[in-house]
């Protein structure tokens, strides 16, 4: 009995016991989210632009965390309007008390006696001065500036997503072109083997074949990987890491709607939910001025009771009214530190608006700048591709024909895949700037 008694109470088995249980625990969660990520997304599932968003708008974890701190800044109005409303409250006591001396006034007996109370109380605030306005302004206009960061946040994970989508795109059809280029130097080796047996071609050309062929296969390899790493890099995204394998198909954005530059940041101003946080945030702070000077002024409350109280049993009934004003004479000037205190966060936040004002003209001039870069990108990039497959096969007949060499065959083929992955990373910039213009917009691109 007592060898079962120690090894049940032996700490290491407690322990054991411990780190098992953390174990478990933490392969339950590990199955819950792999579980919610197969929920969201079915194995094999195509999906487009549109689909992605909604699915990271709904299970981002960004978006839920910014949801709870703007359901808590709501909640904060309520609780700076609960001054408006009446308090009430219920006591009950039962004392036991000893008077000073511990006897009755003639000296004779213990003077001790029992005291019983129950009473209902009500206060009203009834003027305070405009605290309790400017406590809720203050309060209200934190959760305004909570909303528009939720709507920031909301953006970023929107645009993230949309990177993430075309960075997929981009690398699948990197790889195909890739892919593609393996088999051309499969068929430019087969083509040197067959030259070099009929003694057409030197060995050094089946060489440098070989060679051509191992190097496109090294870079079949990195773009595979890339692949893999772009498709995670979006599940990610869309805030479901444990989804299993899908597929995307392409979803072109539409064109930016915006005539001019001054136009677009005209919408800027109006529109972009970072800004409209940090003017939340600057009024809020004028609002905490005045709440701050409010510690100088006097309250004036209401105050009824209703109860029973008495020595013995039965109670005697008993209620009360009454109105009481305070008044703050001295409170070691923390009144004035914390008027300084909401000073000095004022001008914090009206330079953080400047601050946010210039981010904006930032954006925009930098967006529209891309975007004009990348449409010239664009053109150019079609007609390299263009002259780049011509070039190819130019190359590939010269050789065939035997009056061109293995090394023009390997710079044209080398040229066309630089021209290809030019042409695929133009595209897909495009769309990216234009998703960059937008949300420096303020546009809503979900």
């Amino acid at each position: 009995m007592n060898d079962m008694k120690d090894t049940h109470f032996n700490p290491m088995n407690r322990a054991r016991h411990r780190l098992w249980g953390m174990v478990v625990w933490a392969l339950c969660l590990m199955a819950a989210s792999e579980a919610l990520g197969q929920d969201v997304i079915q194995g094999g599932e195509t999906l487009d632009l549109k689909r992605c968003i909604a699915i990271a708008l709904q299970h981002h974890p960004s978006i839920k965390s910014s949801s709870g701190i703007l359901a808590a800044s709501r909640s904060r109005i309520d609780q700076a309007r609960s001054a408006y409303f009446p308090q009430v409250g219920w006591t009950t006591e039962a004392s036991r008390i000893h008077p000073a001396g511990g006897a009755s006034s003639n000296g004779n007996g213990d003077a001790s006696y029992s005291e019983y109370a129950t009473r209902v109380g009500l206060t009203q605030k009834l003027f305070d001065f405009g605290r309790t306005s400017a406590q809720t302004g203050v309060r209200a206009l934190e959760a305004e500036a909570a909303a528009a960061d939720l709507g920031a946040v909301r953006d970023r994970i929107v645009y993230q997503v949309i990177l993430a989508y075309y960075a997929l795109l981009s690398a699948e059809q990197n790889r195909e072109v890739h892919a593609r280029t393996v088999t051309q130097f499969e068929q430019h080796l087969q083509r040197a083997r067959t030259f070099f047996e009929i003694g057409v071609r030197s060995k050094i050309d089946v060489t440098k074949a070989e060679v051509d062929l191992s190097r496109a296969r090294l870079n079949l390899l990195m773009a595979e990987n890339a692949l893999t790493i772009a498709g995670l890099t979006l599940k990610n995204a869309i805030g479901v890491p444990e989804a299993p394998d899908f597929e995307v198909k392409e979803m072109p954005l539409p064109s930016a709607p915006v005539a001019s530059q001054e136009q677009a940041l005209e919408r800027a101003f109006a529109q972009r939910p970072d800004l409209r946080a940090v003017m939340s945030r600057r009024e809020a702070a004028q609002r905490a001025v005045d709440l701050a000077r409010t510690g100088c002024y006097p309250a004036l409350d209401g105050k009824a009771a209703y109860g029973f109280t008495d020595r013995e049993f039965p109670l005697e009934e008993e209620w009360s009214i009454g109105i009481g004003l305070s008044i703050p004479l001295f409170n070691g000037l923390l009144t004035r530190s914390q008027v300084d205190e909401a000073v000095a966060f004022l001008s914090s936040a009206r330079a953080e608006e400047e601050l946010a004002r210039q981010t904006v003209r930032f954006d925009i001039a930098q967006a529209y700048a891309n975007l004009s870069n990348v449409r010239q990108r664009f053109d150019l990039a079609e007609v390299s591709l263009m002259q780049a497959v011509e070039n190819r096969g130019l190359a590939e007949g010269r050789y065939a024909a035997g009056v061109g060499d293995a090394l023009e065959v390997t710079d044209a083929v080398v040229a066309e895949v630089a021209a290809r992955t030019e042409s695929i990373s133009a595209r897909y910039d495009y769309q990216i700037a234009l998703a960059a213009l937008a949300r420096a917009m303020g546009e809503r691109l979900d």
